[in-house]
């Protein structure tokens, strides 16, 4: 089965635009903490333009990089070319992985359980894992604060999935991977950027969860 269409080519272009200020404020520093002490196998999904590719650690033997935009899988392709053979880009979704049952030994999602059918999404991460595979992820996530999250709801329910890709701020993720069989067992709780007002994307969450 061919993978499902997925274009944002207004959001995508603005993504990769921005993406490199959002690496200085400090993101780079949060993708060299998600991947330290990986090893062996992994998929990335919703791999973007490829901005982790550069800081998988030597004990990774392969990285599948999965992304379904078009615009965004050629510039992650541009990126793995650059970062060596060991990284294959690939067309697919994160509910539809092209990967078969057990395969890997590590999923890494970052910045995109926010825009994705959750629960299928973790379904598919969890599939294949091998038995005690790890999830690997960096995430904005529902706000700890009343206002905050009054105000992600507000947002979610008007434009910000229409200017953000599909983007969803006031998603419960932590809960929503132990709902899909996974056990947390480290977690990060973080603002992003740390300075200036608070954005409804501002929450943040980095850790591993372990396939229960």
């Amino acid at each position: 089965m061919s993978p499902a269409k997925v274009s944002h080519p207004i959001f995508s272009r603005i993504y990769t635009r921005c993406s490199g200020a959002m690496e200085k404020q400090g993101l780079a520093a949060y993708r060299t903490e998600l991947l330290a002490g990986l090893q062996g196998s992994v998929v990335e999904v919703g791999a973007g333009n490829g901005l982790n590719f550069a800081h998988y650690p030597p004990g990774v033997t392969r990285v599948l990089a999965v992304e379904p935009d078009r615009y965004l899988r050629e510039k992650a392709q541009v990126a793995a070319g650059k970062a060596g053979p060991r990284i294959e880009v690939a067309d697919g979704t994160a509910e539809n992985l092209p990967a078969a049952d057990g395969e890997f030994d590590a999923v890494v999602m970052s910045l995109v359980l926010c825009s994705v059918d959750q629960a299928a999404a973790l379904t598919e991460a969890r599939r294949v894992l091998k038995p005690g595979g790890t999830l690997h992820f960096l995430e904005h996530v529902r706000a700890g604060t009343p206002g905050l999250a009054r105000v992600q709801r507000a947002v979610d329910a008007t434009v910000w999935p229409l200017l953000f890709g599909g983007c969803h701020t006031h998603r419960d993720t932590v809960r929503a991977m132990q709902d899909a069989g996974f056990t947390v067992s480290q977690i990060e709780r973080f603002r992003f950027p740390e300075s200036g007002l608070p954005s409804p994307a501002s929450t943040c969450v980095r850790g591993v969860a372990r396939r229960s």
